[in-house]
């Protein structure tokens, strides 16, 4: 995914520049799909200890249980495995942004978010030798 993505184009970046520090670090979902993410992991945890257990939350409830739910007990295993990777994948996705921000001296030079796609290795290396070019020429004419 995009850590691969990330490790490919840093060391793209490091062949190139080698005097560059690149880091890298997730970017974080908005809250309310983090909060919902985390209530599904606690949902699918109560969810598969409800089945493993054999417990039954309908009858407490005073509501005939539903075939899903009978079907779960009767088959524990599969039940429990398809709810563990189901619902880790939801959460996967929920807290999935997607995102990729490139900086250069604290100036952000590409995005993701506002693009919609990565830049090509040459683009890249285009924007570092723009950014590195305006640095040196500002600097020149500070110096003058």
């Amino acid at each position: 995914g995009y850590r691969r993505a990330f490790e490919q184009y840093a060391g793209l970046l490091m062949e190139k520049y080698p005097s560059l520090l690149v880091e890298g670090d997730a970017y974080p979902p908005p809250p309310p799909r983090m909060q919902l993410a985390h209530a599904l992991s606690m949902l699918k945890l109560a969810l598969i200890a409800l089945v493993l257990l054999g417990i039954n939350p309908f009858a407490w409830m005073g509501t005939p249980t539903p075939a899903f739910f009978s079907w779960m007990v009767g088959n524990k295993l599969y039940s429990c495995l398809m709810l563990f990777f189901v619902c880790g994948a939801i959460e996967s996705k929920l807290v999935s942004t997607g995102a990729f921000e490139i900086y250069f001296n604290d100036v952000r030079v590409w995005s993701k978010i506002e693009t919609g796609r990565i830049p090509s290795p040459p683009e890249l290396f285009q924007i570092i030798d723009n950014q590195v070019f305006l640095k040196s020429s500002t600097l020149d004419l500070a110096n003058s």
